[in-house]
């Protein structure tokens, strides 16, 4: 029996050491080399300071920011830790109730403003973190912003224009803009 245990542990082992230290050692090596900004959580600094990632959406409500998707995760807003949507069904009153009150917010915040609100507004995404928007959300967003900025509409414009991120590939997806981006972007206008 001894003579076919010492295969097995020596084989466990060497596994041990090839699967669970050696590779995961290699893949992260390569990852710091080739993708450091990835590896690394894709954070945006500012200052020397973590301000965010381009991944997860921050919770923005003040009438000179641009508003990002509703969040869906529990306890607070954007919260990494307890991703996931609220799988609410399109009948279900929950999900009615606050659709309403998210159409009621961007009424209020910005009463003039005749255009659709786009979907991506009024409802989370699956993981509840989305940090992007359409394109359609950035542009019902674009004149609340100028306005409470004190900046030209087209200077929004042009920075939405400048933040679009593109469909990938050119042909899978919808170009979307990032909310933290843009809004740092919007800060650094002097």
């Amino acid at each position: 029996m001894i003579r076919q245990l010492k295969p097995a542990i020596l084989f466990l082992t060497i596994f041990v050491f090839m699967t669970g230290l050696l590779y995961p050692a290699l893949i992260t090596g390569l990852a710091q080399i080739f993708f450091p900004i990835q590896a690394n959580g894709s954070q945006i600094v500012k200052n020397g300071e973590v301000v965010g990632s381009v991944l997860i959406g921050q919770q923005f409500d003040q009438s000179q920011y641009f508003w990002g998707r509703p969040s869906a995760t529990s306890g607070t807003p954007y919260n990494a830790s307890a991703s996931g949507g609220s799988n609410y069904s399109a009948l279900n009153p929950a999900l009615v109730a606050e659709v309403k009150n998210r159409l009621a917010e961007l009424k209020s915040a910005d009463p003039q403003n005749i255009l659709p609100i786009p979907v991506d507004l009024v409802t989370s995404s699956a993981s509840g973190l989305d940090p992007d928007i359409s394109l359609e959300a950035a542009a019902y967003q674009a004149n609340r912003v100028a306005q409470a900025r004190n900046l030209p509409l087209s200077k929004v414009q042009e920075l939405i224009r400048q933040y679009t991120q593109p469909r990938l590939l050119g042909f899978l997806g919808e170009p979307t803009v990032n909310v933290l981006q843009l809004n740092l972007a919007l800060d650094q206008l002097k």
